[in-house]
């Protein structure tokens, strides 16, 4: 059923398509491709406690499309929370699809400034585990919202997004409509850190 719009104080119906969504355990074609790319034997959770979160989403050209986030069970719902706001919102996102499609591969997932959630990976440069690798953690359009570290960003033709004044559809600031649908299912942004500025990242422990 489409939604209806305000124009110039009169209804009138909005050719887009209702947000929609679903979640759903793996199934088995899902697990054989996260096995030995997104997912090890020693990675903090297991394929059980993941959930393929699928939802409708407003893409950069102003239609609705459908994407899968993979997050832990406990993150499901909120996921779909959030995203219903940003849909809503007609926040634009450039890519929605599991970070298997990128062989694993962080960076390649953030040169295609697709958003995504699991990756049973460490936390750059160190040994410790990501967010990601428990399935508490998202990273929305994180070309246009990269990692800055010194003033630095790892993928050249995301380093332009590190100007923060520039208005970019798709790129998230302080108190706008995702980071308030965050923090109201109790998700941190990493625009708040400290030491660096992680403009992508979402986390359910605010790290």
């Amino acid at each position: 059923m489409a939604s209806v719009l305000l124009v110039q104080n009169r209804a009138v119906a909005d050719p887009a398509p209702s947000f929609s969504s679903s979640i759903s355990s793996l199934d088995q074609a899902t697990r054989t491709r996260m096995i030995g790319v997104t997912w090890f034997l020693n990675c903090p959770v297991s394929l059980d406690d993941l959930r393929a979160v699928t939802l409708t989403y407003w893409g950069l050209d102003a239609t609705a499309h459908t994407g899968t986030l993979v997050v832990n069970r406990d993150a499901a719902d909120g996921m779909v929370t959030v995203f219903r706001r940003l849909y809503d919102a007609r926040f634009p996102i450039s890519l929605m699809t599991p970070i298997e499609a990128f062989g694993g591969d962080d960076d390649a997932s953030v040169a295609a400034d697709n958003t995504s959630g699991f990756n049973c990976r460490n936390v750059a440069g160190t040994t410790h585990w990501s967010e990601h690798a428990y399935g508490r953690a998202v990273d929305i359009n994180p070309c246009r919202n990269p990692y800055v570290v010194r003033g630095q960003v790892k993928i050249p033709h995301c380093r332009r997004f590190a100007d923060r004044k520039a208005p970019v559809p798709g790129t998230i600031h302080d108190g706008d409509v995702v980071v308030k649908s965050f923090a109201a299912i109790g998700w941190g942004w990493g625009g708040h850190f400290r030491n660096s500025k992680d403009y992508q990242h979402f986390s359910a422990s605010g790290r």
